[in-house]
């Protein structure tokens, strides 16, 4: 792969080629024919993970420990012809494995014509191919219809073989296994409860009929799985492997998806039309100046081009349209009159007034930075993204709610497929709503918070006519480097390998010339590792040598006479390619293109100089010497560690040096940090602007939300709002009274560069917690920061929230913090537990049970004095 799979990305990666070698076995050994599906909300890079499969299942994988499947034929089904080329061209663009030019197959009427499928090519196809008018099945249906009699009609263009034919074939060939990828599996299936659903082109694909036998492996692909599994579980002799869901929250994390929706909705009745496109224009030209005030400070960073996405009803007028137009045009004269296309389903130029507007494939809205206004109707197409369409503005009714939610979800891509640190701004898509008030808005809110089975998703925030929050210009740049300087903690990742993170570090810090040949460096680095290993355990390496140079058996002898059994055990002289099969393996403990350039470097020190033979020959006998290596099972933990050891050097080293990079060089670095078993620390963002309510609707009323002074972001007026419980409340005035109080600081709940996160392990699950408040006071001349949380201990969670904040205080005091406390309340009254404290901790980590016991047992003090 081209790039380099998010840590979710790479878990389903995983279970899907798991169910893939299930499905591949149970067929070719039981002919049974199995399903399964992989979902995830839109934008979590789907194709990226098809991509990654395929590389895997056509040429094998040593990294996820996957066998290539030589008779591999895959179909990729789409409803559109274009959503096909969309998926292709992603393809291309992703993996460097799969040969656009002979492994990508568009099957079309004119270039195709073989009697099956070929190994190791993915065959697009969609609905329409299917259909009674496609040359590619025609006379299939009259053949397979007694009515037809001995004279059914003739294939044209003379075509020997039909599409379904081509199916057959291939599903009946021994040496080849077919797999069908439904992309969007939802799109075109059924509940097969009458003839006519039964029917349909992808129920008679997954079912089988008229001879032509069902497929063998089905592989669905959805933001929502729901009705694939619905579908499924009607289809005719098939079994359901388990469905792969990734957690939507963690493609949040990952920066792919924006974190914030903010509506627009007029104060009041009347006709907010022309003023809303007036506050959708302003927004355009303020994203686009932030945008590229942005991308001046950014060194070889794509200039994103922002549009403004005009939704209007299924039956537009297009006078209003015109005024639509008109008033952009007014509010900014320097936009092109040339940047408005249309994706309506009629696929021509529209005439609104003034303006002919032309028609344009909504897949390629993305690539072309003309297009500044773009006018469409409903969701426009279900496999459509356009990460930079950051402006909406509905014309739609109150009532078509869906319409709306589902356009959104097509446009929550970021636009550099990465979070911009500390500004909310570009990390936001804003929705403009005339037809609405505060009222119905709340059912929009409600569907893109909890997300459904269409509209996935689940944002991490949606606002209401939000107010801009900006540094406080008050606060010292002593409390903001000390802000900076808090230690926030990474996610682990499962799958993490300690010396691919080691190489991975050492290209980037070539690519940006830190470090020339840190490459090799980092191979002579692990090979003194492997040496050390070698010495330390060469008796259990001696004992797993013999036992790779020499396979043992049993023979069974039977004697038919008196049906006696006799077991006798054999050895033999294991061969070249069973010492390389185990090298292999091996090779997956220490990564592959390490035991190679290893078996290279004791090669050479066993090899005459300057002969290639004696070379080539000591190479193969020095593998069965990596195999053993591989099978003590006390090697990986010491390789494991050094590889750690010398990661954490070099991040040390460099980390100056790399703070003042881009921001998508820092992402770079910044992926391969968190390329851990254990969480790592990343230093804070200062965030630059952040959207927050400022008031809320309760009982058809706005009720204004509190604000509070002193915040490290303010409004205008030097108030922050924040929506605070009462115990909370109670916290911010304690701590804003406690001598030296500068400043305070509403730890952001979503993730992002200026949110404080600390790990914790619930039921052998890495989480992220982020505590409430950080509170900056001045001590003897010195900022010094305290972390308060206010801890709900009535939830299953709260103890191992409990054990991470521990763990986190255990690890960053004195350093970081003066004070790390969990504030609870019991009984009416708030506790407070100070985890600066070593036996607090302790308890804390002896608790079995719930954290209640604590925060009432002495270990706790009452925090209100």
């Amino acid at each position: 792969m081209k790039f380099t799979l998010k840590d979710y990305q790479d878990k389903a990666v995983r279970e899907v080629l798991e169910n893939i070698k299930k499905a591949r076995k149970r067929w070719h050994e039981d002919k049974e024919r199995n399903a399964f599906s992989l979902s995830a909300v839109t934008g979590a890079g789907k194709t990226v993970m098809a991509a990654a499969v395929f590389e895997a299942l056509f040429h094998g994988s040593e990294e996820l420990g996957f066998e290539r499947d030589p008779g591999a034929v895959v179909i990729w089904f789409s409803d559109s012809p274009a959503l096909n080329e969309q998926t292709r061209f992603r393809f291309m663009e992703v993996s460097d494995r799969i040969n656009p030019y002979t492994d990508l197959k568009v099957v079309e009427s004119d270039n195709f014509n073989r009697s099956k499928f070929e190994a190791g090519k993915i065959y697009f196809l969609n609905t329409q191919k299917f259909s009674q008018n496609s040359l590619l099945v025609r006379g299939f249906e009259q053949e397979t219809d007694p009515r037809q009699g001995v004279l059914p009609e003739t294939r044209p263009d003379l075509r020997a073989f039909t599409l379904w034919d081509v199916i057959k074939n291939t599903i009946d060939d021994p040496s080849l296994t077919l797999y069908f990828v439904l992309d969007e599996a939802h799109r075109g299936m059924g509940r097969a409860t009458g003839a006519a659903e039964r029917a349909t082109i992808v129920t008679r694909l997954i079912n089988g009929e008229k001879g032509i036998p069902g497929l063998p492996v089905v592989w669905g692909i959805s933001a929502t799985v729901q009705r694939f599994e619905d579908a499924m579980r009607v289809a005719q002799k098939r079994t359901r492997l388990d469905p792969i869901v990734v957690d939507s929250t963690l493609v949040q994390e990952s920066g792919l998806l924006k974190d914030t929706i903010i509506l627009d909705i007029p104060e009041g009745a009347g006709d907010f039309d022309t003023l809303l496109v007036r506050r959708g224009t302003d927004q355009l030209k303020q994203s686009t100046l932030a945008w590229a005030e942005y991308a001046k400070t950014q060194e070889d960073s794509p200039r994103v081009i922002p549009l403004m996405v005009l939704q209007v009803p299924n039956n537009p007028n297009a006078n209003d349209i015109a005024k639509a137009l008109d008033t952009i045009f007014e509010r900014w004269p320097d936009l092109p009159r040339d940047c408005v296309a249309n994706v309506f389903g009629e696929h021509r130029t529209e005439q609104f007034g003034d303006f002919a507007v032309p028609y344009i494939s909504p897949e390629q809205v993305q690539d072309h930075a003309w297009i500044r206004v773009l006018i469409a109707k409903d969701a426009i197409s279900t496999g459509w993204d356009c990460p930079r369409a950051e402006v909406m503005v509905s014309f739609r009714p109150a009532t078509d709610q869906t319409h709306i939610t589902q356009l959104l979800g097509r446009m929550v891509r970021t636009p550099l497929a990465r979070r911009i640190p500390g500004n909310d701004m570009l990390n936001s898509v804003y929705c403009l709503l005339p037809h609405f008030d505060k009222d119905t808005a709340k059912a929009v809110v409600n569907v893109l918070m909890t997300g459904d089975d269409d509209t996935k998703p689940k944002f991490g925030r949606v606002l209401i006519n939000p107010a801009t929050m900006q540094p406080n210009p008050n606060v010292s740049e002593p409390v903001w480097d000390k802000f900076v300087s808090l230690p926030s903690q990474t996610r682990p990742q499962q799958s993490a390998k300690p010396a691919k993170r080691l190489t991975a570090l050492a290209q980037e810090l070539i690519t940006d010339d830190f470090l020339p040949g840190a490459g090799r460096r980092a191979h002579d680095m692990m090979h003194k590792v492997l040496d050390e290993a070698r010495e330390k355990f060469k008796d259990k390496i001696e004992t797993k040598r013999t036992a790779v140079l020499e396979i043992e058996g049993v023979t069974v002898r039977g004697n038919i006479k008196d049906q006696a059994m006799s077991l006798d055990g054999f050895s033999e002289v294991a061969d070249m390619a069973v010492i390389h099969d185990m090298f292999r393996r091996a090779a997956r403990v220490f990564s592959l293109p390490i035991a190679k350039s290893y078996a290279h470097y004791l090669a050479l020190q066993l090899a005459e100089p300057g002969d290639q033979d004696d070379l080539e020959e000591k190479l193969m006998e020095v593998e069965a010497e990596i195999a053993a290596l591989g099978l003590v099972g006390e090697v990986q933990p010491f390789y494991d560690a050094a590889a750690d050891q010398y990661a954490t050097a070099w991040f040390t080293e460099y980390k100056p040096r790399i703070k003042q990079l881009s921001d998508d060089r820092q992402e770079a670095y910044r992926e391969i940090l968190e390329m851990s078993a254990e969480p790592q620390d990343v230093d804070m963002l200062k965030p630059s602007t952040k959207a927050e309510m400022t008031a809320v609707r309760e009982n058809g009323q706005d009720m204004p939300i509190p604000t509070y002074p002193r915040h490290l972001l303010c409004d205008e007026q030097g108030n922050y709002p924040a929506q605070l419980n009462s115990w909370e409340v109670a916290v911010l005035k304690q701590e804003s009274q406690r001598p030296g109080f500068q400043f305070w600081y509403r730890n952001p709940q979503q993730p992002g560069p200026s949110s404080l996160g600390i790990a914790y392990q619930d039921n052998d699950q890495y989480l992220i917690l982020r505590p409430d408040f950080i509170f900056f006071a001045e001590e003897g001349g010195t900022v010094v920061a305290d972390l308060i949380d206010p801890h709900g201990i009535h939830l299953s969670d709260a103890l191992p929230k409990l054990r991470g904040l521990a763990e986190y205080a255990a690890a960053h005091h004195p350093s970081a913090f003066r004070r790390i406390e969990s504030v609870a309340e019991v009984k009416g009254k708030l506790r407070v537990l100070d985890l600066t404290s070593a036996e607090v901790r302790d308890a804390i980590f002896d608790a079995t049970l719930t954290a209640t016991g604590l925060f009432e047992g002495p270990l706790a003090s009452d925090y209100l004095a």
